[in-house]
């Protein structure tokens, strides 16, 4: 049998609880000594509406616990002795949804409001021992009903984190495999792409020691598998900047902009406006993307000059680099892995990357990342 076919719609269990409760109410009073005529009609439309209220007790707890309140202090005044179960069943609702401190000030304010409409509107030792009597009975109600909201608002808290912490769990190790194969596929390869690179230069090193001419295909897969062996070594050292290695930051970029010129690069830095912290993900979003964008234009675009620019504006991080290389705007931009990189960290951020070749010729690169700063 198929169980969650029987669970009821939060809609339908709340009807259900308030129409149940407007009925008790009414019941319980209407049965019991109660006034006559307007006193009467006044005290059962209240008993109804304190009921009904609680249609809305998880959509708006705080209303519903004001509402059913009145209503209790109201059908009390028009002269109907009934527990304020309403009144009740809204502590639970508030309490649950997280506002203990508020349902408090609002229960004892209406502790010492019922007692006195008592007193006002009853008289006679008799009624004063039964009143005394029911405040006792509602006191501990009340209590029960704030344990019960509390417990179940722990107990839904504490699912919460067990959910989230299994879901960081998960995440993390998934990372973690996917790192370790990362590893294992780089270290086969590195060890396949050398055999090949290390047996091509003996070959263009034997034909050159004979006096042969060295094949074109041979030249080729010497230049390939200096340049795969290249790529490889860039991308262990990226696997490797993991938690092992100290995180790179904004502080940082002078560095590469240094590396960059080392290469032959042409490379700039300009940084603009008022400087001021910004959080470690932006931080290292922006180390990356200048990383990535600057790299590229080294090995790819035929570049001569390259700009970094990082501006602090109120509420972002802006950075561009442009180059000079051989893109122009008829060209698309091909989706590597580095610009899908960027893309996925830029995104996480909530921010913006666009990434296109310039007006004229060559490529930029631009990315802004929201900056949450504190008031």
């Amino acid at each position: 049998m198929d169980t969650t076919r029987l669970r009821v719609p939060a809609g339908v269990m709340d009807w259900a609880v308030a129409v149940g409760v407007a009925a008790l109410l009414l019941g319980t009073g209407l049965s019991g000594p109660h006034p006559a005529g307007g006193r009467a009609l006044l005290g059962g439309v209240l008993l109804a509406a304190g009921g009904l209220g609680l249609v809305a007790r998880r959509r708006a707890p705080i209303a519903v616990l004001a509402v059913t309140g009145l209503c209790a202090v109201g059908y009390e005044a028009a002269g109907f002795d009934v527990l304020a179960v309403s009144y009740l069943v809204a502590v639970y609702g508030a309490v649950r949804a997280g506002h203990r401190a508020l349902t408090v000030a609002v229960s004892v304010a209406l502790l010492v409001v019922l007692p006195l409409i008592a007193l006002a509107f009853r008289d006679g030792p008799a009624r004063d021992a039964f009143a005394q009597a029911r405040n006792v009975l509602e006191i501990a109600w009340l209590i029960a009903a704030f344990a019960a909201g509390e417990a179940l608002r722990q107990a839904e808290r504490r699912a919460e984190e067990a959910e989230r912490t299994r879901e960081e769990t998960a995440r993390r190790r998934a990372d973690e495999e996917r790192l370790h194969i990362a590893r294992e596929l780089h270290d086969s390869l590195t060890h396949q792409i050398s055999i090949i690179k290390v047996q091509s230069e003996v070959a263009v090193h034997v034909a050159h020691r004979r006096g042969e001419q060295v094949p074109e295909a041979l030249l080729a897969i010497q230049v390939a598998g200096r340049e795969a062996t290249r790529e490889l070594r860039a991308t262990l050292e990226a696997l490797r900047d993991d938690d092992t290695t100290p995180p790179q930051s904004l502080e940082h970029v002078p560095e590469l902009v240094e590396r960059a010129r080392s290469m032959g690069l042409d490379t700039t830095l300009t940084i603009e406006g008022q400087r001021h912290d910004v959080p470690a993900a932006v931080g290292r979003t922006a180390y990356r993307i200048v990383q990535e964008a600057l790299t590229n234009t080294a090995r790819h675009a035929d570049a001569t000059t390259a700009t970094v620019r990082i501006a602090y504006l109120p509420d972002a991080l802006s950075v561009q680099v442009d180059d000079d290389g051989k893109a122009t705007p008829d060209d698309a931009p091909a989706l590597g892995l580095g610009l899908l990189g960027m893309r996925e960290r830029v995104s996480a951020l909530g921010g913006r990357l666009r990434a296109e070749p310039c007006a004229g010729h060559g490529f930029t690169v631009q990315a802004e990342l929201p900056v949450e700063r504190a008031s």
